[in-house]
């Protein structure tokens, strides 16, 4: 089953662009995703199991190095193009 996630970390600390960037760049890294970002949020999709993993291991990653952090999740079990949006 394919699924399309969308993501936003808010590391609750003056500085949290670098916790976020970091949050971001090692999602890049994680095999077997498509992934896009913006000003707002991070869209990946790929086969579950791809997904959550690295949703999982990068979030624990960002939590290990910044206390606390609060992540918004939204999973949808569809396989939406992240790439292209939609003409309303």
């Amino acid at each position: 089953m394919r699924i399309t996630v969308e993501l936003s970390l808010y590391p609750l600390q003056a500085d949290f662009v670098g916790p976020i960037t970091d949050f971001i760049h090692e999602l890049r890294r994680e095999p077997g995703i498509e992934m896009v970002t913006n000003q707002l949020s991070t869209q990946l999709r790929g086969e579950f199991a791809a997904v959550m993993a690295a949703v999982s291991r990068c979030t624990q990653a960002a939590m290990e190095r910044v206390h606390p952090v609060v992540l918004v999740a939204k999973f949808v079990n569809a396989d939406l193009d992240i790439r292209n949006p939609p003409s309303v």
